[in-house]
């Protein structure tokens, strides 16, 4: 699975979920890609994904989306979805 965190750095939420994704990052290394989309500087991305609101998480499985986070999320919730892709 990938798992790609929608921000923009004048998010305070975003902000407060980067440590987060930061942890999943480390320990889901080598079974889950992590990477973030600055949606101010990844407009078309954004609009392609439809995100209305950030934070926004979305889990990818084989090129489709899996499952899809919208707002403050917590860690056991990405875990758990995580889990259940892997």
């Amino acid at each position: 699975p990938v798992l790609v965190d929608f921000w923009a750095e004048w998010c305070m939420p975003c902000r407060m979920l980067a440590p987060t994704i930061d942890e999943i990052a480390g320990e889901w290394a080598g079974k889950v890609k992590v990477g973030k989309i600055d949606t101010d500087k990844a407009r078309n991305t954004s609009v392609e994904y439809k995100i209305t609101a950030i934070p926004t998480v979305i889990i990818f499985k084989s090129g489709e989306v899996a499952k899809k986070f919208v707002g403050l999320t917590n860690k056991g919730d990405l875990q758990a979805a995580l889990e259940d892709l892997t």
